[in-house]
């Protein structure tokens, strides 16, 4: 080596400095021939930092690898501060079944409401005279619904166990409030179908005009996949833990759950319960009911299977309520996506900026993010509180949600008294909104195959399926069912009645449309 160092004075070997990259002292010698390279007087600055310019255009490729290892870093921070899957739990079923004193009983026995605050209830509903219903009272807060004994809005309440966070969306379960049933359940991940098993309030519910049919489909209907069928009033008098009731019960509820589209094997559950004295409902019910050795229902609602959750999808928040307390407030379930403070939002379908200045979770305490399936309120910098309607969508400015008054739609006809034709009217239920609808056209009949007629029909009636197209009288925020299901799936209500169900399959140009 040293002698090829004493050799490189000599100009015949000047082209050897090109190998200076090699020896650390290489520029020293080679300063000499560098004034004949003046296009490359750049190359000084190699010695000290030049592979960091010269690689400067290959970032090319490597935005992409940042990109999404920034993204599963994101979502894992995400994960951590949230690292309590979020449940939304609906309570449905016929009146007085007992919804709402499982639920008042669930946040008691886990300790979401105190002994003294419970003690408090028990007086103040014994000086009403509704000694019983105590329980419900820490699920119907207003003084309609304490003094009826029935719920007419969705209440809504929040618990967790040792493995999961849950809010509870409790049901109205008569026929005249199955709006709000539907606006609840559209927030639902999974359902507790509550059934009075004293004799006589099964039947009742069970028979036709009964609301434990008409909620059983609708929370189908409105995504709620997965049913646990809570056998309630277990303890009561005219059934005392009998097993020959239980069994009749189940005999009779599965087949209809199977028509409604639940799997008997993998979508319900079955469990005998008293949402009054709790058995069954934390712990299990024990000596009480020997025959039954299952889960209590708090035990099988934290073994449920988790949800698949579009953490990093486009932000979609269908707003359920808005409000103004110090700024603009709107509340919802965030169906996909996260959101962070001071994050811009659209609010659609007006197309309003807005910002988030404060997020609040279940518990009312301020959160500095929110995820997919959380259940919160949201205060809105920028935005009045009359700007914005339930039914509103708030998304992300990137990947707004699409707005239309005319859609295709694949329909179920449930019930209807005569055939309905082109022209039709309802109200359609798609999410938190609700808006009127016309039937424009009948595009074509399906089969039991779902075949598609070649000509469409002049009408349908109860047991149809058909793909129709819908104009609503304002634009709605909706995507097709295969996109986003929760934003793709509605119901048709007329007359106080289900009339069908339907999921999104088209989404059309309101221009298109002007211009034919």
């Amino acid at each position: 080596m040293t002698i090829s160092f004493g050799g490189a004075p000599k100009p015949a070997e000047a082209p050897k400095p090109v190998e200076t990259p090699k020896p650390v002292e290489a520029p020293k010698p080679a300063e000499a021939p560098k004034p004949a390279e003046t296009p490359k007087p750049a190359e000084t600055p190699r010695p000290a930092e030049a592979p960091k310019p010269v690689d400067a255009p290959k970032p090319v490729p490597a935005p992409l690898e940042n990109i999404s290892e920034e993204v599963e870093a994101e979502e894992e921070m995400l994960l951590d501060e949230h690292f309590k899957e979020h449940f939304n739990v609906i309570f449905i079923g016929h009146v007085d079944a007992g919804k709402s004193t499982l639920g008042g009983n669930i946040l008691f026995l886990t300790d979401m409401v105190d002994k003294r605050t419970m003690e408090k209830y028990e007086r103040e509903a014994k000086e009403a005279g509704r000694e019983s219903w105590y329980l419900s009272w820490a699920l119907d807060t207003n003084q309609e619904e304490r003094a009826k004994g029935k719920t007419v809005e969705c209440g809504r309440a929040f618990f967790e166990t040792t493995k999961r966070r849950y809010t509870i969306l409790d049901a109205p379960g008569h026929k005249n409030f199955v709006p709000s049933m539907l606006g609840g359940a559209a927030q639902a991940d999974v359902g507790v179908l509550v059934i009075s098993a004293r004799k006589g309030e099964f039947e009742t519910g069970f028979d036709r005009g009964g609301q434990t049919r008409e909620h059983a489909v609708l929370a189908k209907t409105a995504g709620v996949r997965r049913l646990i069928v809570a056998i309630n009033k277990m303890d009561d008098p005219t059934v005392k833990w009998d097993k020959a009731r239980y069994d009749e019960i189940i005999t009779k509820l599965t087949p209809f759950l199977k028509g409604a589209g639940y799997n008997p094997k993998t979508d319900l559950i079955y469990l005998p319960i008293s949402g009054y004295t709790g058995a069954g409902v934390k712990d299990r019910v024990g000596a009480a009911c020997s025959w039954y050795t299952g889960s209590s229902l708090l035990e099988t609602l934290d073994d449920m299977q988790a949800v698949d959750r579009k953490i990093n999808g486009p932000v979609r928040i269908p707003i359920s309520e808005k409000y103004k307390e110090m700024g603009t407030i709107v509340s919802g379930k965030i169906e996909s996506g996260h959101i962070k403070l001071n994050q811009k939002l659209m609010v659609l379908p007006d197309k309003r900026l807005t910002e988030v200045s404060a997020i609040y979770g279940e518990n009312d305490q301020e959160e500095p993010s929110a995820v997919c399936g959380d259940n919160i309120r949201i205060r809105l910098r920028g935005i009045e509180e009359e700007d914005i309607q339930p039914g509103f969508v708030l998304t992300d400015t990137k990947h707004p949600c699409r707005s239309t008054r005319v859609f295709d739609a694949q329909l179920v006809i449930l019930d209807v008294k005569n055939i309905i034709t082109a022209g039709y009217k309802s109200v359609l239920h798609v999410h938190t909104a609700v808006e009127e609808v016309a039937l424009t056209q009948l595009l074509h009949q399906l089969n039991k195959k779902g075949q598609k007629s070649r000509t469409p029909p002049k009408f349908v009636k109860k047991g149809m399926a058909c793909i129709v197209r819908l104009e609503t009288a304002q634009p709605v925020c909706v995507e097709r069912f295969k996109d986003f299901p929760q934003l793709g799936r509605f119901t048709l209500r007329d007359e106080g009645k289900t009339i069908a169900i339907g999921k999104i399959v088209k989404l059309i140009d309101t221009n298109e449309v002007n211009a034919n």
